[in-house]
Formats: C-alpha cells, structure tokens, sequence
C-alpha cells in the first residue's frame, strides 16, 4: 500500500506563487513515475504533470506549460509541483497520483494511487 500526502495550498493572489509537496510512503520512492492532477468546481478531472521515476522526464499540459514545475527529491520521498504567475483558472484542488514502475503517464486513469488533495484558491 502506497500513501500519498498533499500539502502546499493555499489562497493567493492571481500572478503569486505556490509549491506544493507530495510526501509518499510505501515502497521505494524511486519505483514510481509520479503525476499531478486537479479538478475543479463543476469541471472534470484535469490532468497537469507527470515526472519519471529518475526525474529526467517531465510532461506539462498546455494548459500549465511555462508556468510549473514538477520536480522530485528521491532522497526524501517527495515531489514537488511549483506553481508561478498562477491565474483564477487555476483554482481546483490538486491530487498528488503515483504509478509503479513504467516510463512516464500522462492520463489520470494510468495511476495506481492518489492523495487526499490540497486545495489552491487563486483570486483576481
């Protein structure tokens, strides 16, 4: 069993920054390609960034591209998604997802698990 902690979220202003956290436990960190994804209020399930289990991939939807950043910290079981010039768009929940072993997923459906959530709330 794998479990997944979302921290970070928060409230800010549209153009602020975020960093969320991911902290995972279970087996070795670094078997599980990693991904972030976020739903918001009446919308569906949005898939945003993924990252392989080494860290040397990454994956960014258009919609996020340029402004985060997924990375990973092997050492302390934990990725990371920095979130910069964030928009009210970008209001949702964000769900912290891991798949075991494999490349890299690009679809919510592909993970094994996901966290709790964190909410991120950004106003104009």
């Amino acid at each position: 069993q794998v479990q997944l902690v979302e921290s970070g979220g928060g409230l800010v202003q549209a153009g602020g920054s975020l960093r969320l956290s991911c902290a995972v436990s279970g087996r070795t960190f670094s078997s599980y390609s990693m991904g972030w994804s976020r739903q918001a209020p009446g919308k569906e399930r949005e898939f945003v960034v993924a990252i392989s289990r080494s860290g040397a991939s990454t994956y960014y939807a258009d919609s996020v591209k340029g402004r985060f950043t997924i990375s990973r910290d092997n050492a302390k079981n934990t990725v990371y998604l920095q979130m910069n010039s964030l928009k009210p768009e970008d209001t949702a929940v964000y769900y912290c997802g891991s798949k075991y072993y494999g490349g890299i997923y690009v679809r919510t459906q592909d993970y094994d698990y996901w966290g709790q959530g964190t909410q991120v709330t950004v106003s104009s």
